[in-house]
């Protein structure tokens, strides 16, 4: 009697997630949020924050990911400082630290510069962002960058694009050498 006792709870336990997998609806997610507004801190210092109007968390899937199909907004800190990037939808994938950054993507960095782009992926875990899609920067002096696609890290301080054109601002009453006069 306990042997069978034995291999029946056995044999449940192993179809229990079998048997969860079908109780769930096909392609819904586990869990929706509304009204997102999340605070990231370091040591009681805020880094970021991140509000969106939906979230839906498929981590019910073999790939799992979060979906942000009303759009997100992300905020960034550093210092005094404030970076902001917003999309129309956005899909963050955890097992690879990918964001997904889609439609009338916009960066606004601190010092002014602002980047435009229809998607922009950003790999959090290298710390680079890149897309193969048409983008321009505008830089705060007014000069800008149009292109298709770009590599680069967090800060911009290394860029590598592609196919690009634009118009630089020089301002020639700066005298390149300070020693000179």
């Amino acid at each position: 009697m306990v042997l069978l006792m034995a291999i029946t709870l056995f044999a449940c336990e192993g179809n229990y997630s079998n048997v969860k997998k079908f109780s769930m609806k096909d392609n819904l997610p586990s869990s929706e949020g509304k009204h997102i507004n999340l605070i990231y801190t370091d040591s009681g210092k805020v880094i970021s924050t991140l509000k969106a109007p939906t979230l839906k968390d498929y981590s019910n899937f073999e790939f799992a990911y979060q979906e942000f199909p009303d759009g997100v907004e992300v905020n960034f800190f550093e210092d005094e400082e404030k970076s902001t990037v917003t999309s129309e939808y956005a899909m963050r994938y955890p097992e690879t630290a990918i964001v997904d950054l889609r439609d009338n993507v916009v960066l606004v960095t601190a010092d002014g510069n602002v980047l435009n782009a229809e998607q922009l992926y950003w790999d959090q875990e290298n710390k680079w962002v890149f897309t193969d899609q048409p983008y321009r920067i505008t830089f705060n002096d007014g000069s800008y960058n149009d292109g298709k696609g770009f590599d680069a890290n967090e800060d911009f301080t290394v860029f590598l694009s592609r196919k690009n054109d634009g118009i630089q601002i020089i301002d020639e009453t700066k005298n390149e050498n300070p020693n000179e006069q």
